[in-house]
């Protein structure tokens, strides 16, 4: 059996995130209705920010920028 590496499955994240920000696009440019919502996060050093222009979108935002920070934390300090 074959070893996967963490680079092979962030390669594979970011081809899937692609393929979804392509379909997403396919799909609003057919739909007469155009809310977008966005969001942008990063790390500032250990802390997790992020900006929205939706309340609900930020939150999700978050959750997952904390999330990361949490698997990166588990990972570089339980080896």
């Amino acid at each position: 059996m074959q070893d996967i590496s963490l680079m092979q499955i962030g390669m594979v994240i970011i081809i899937v995130g692609v393929i979804f920000v392509i379909a997403g696009a396919i799909k609003a440019s057919r739909s007469s209705e155009t809310e977008t919502k966005v969001a942008v996060g990063g790390f500032i050093g250990p802390i997790p920010f992020g900006f929205a222009n939706d309340r609900a979108v930020l939150y999700i935002l978050i959750g997952l920028m904390v999330f990361t920070l949490i698997v990166w934390i588990i990972f570089n300090f339980f080896r």
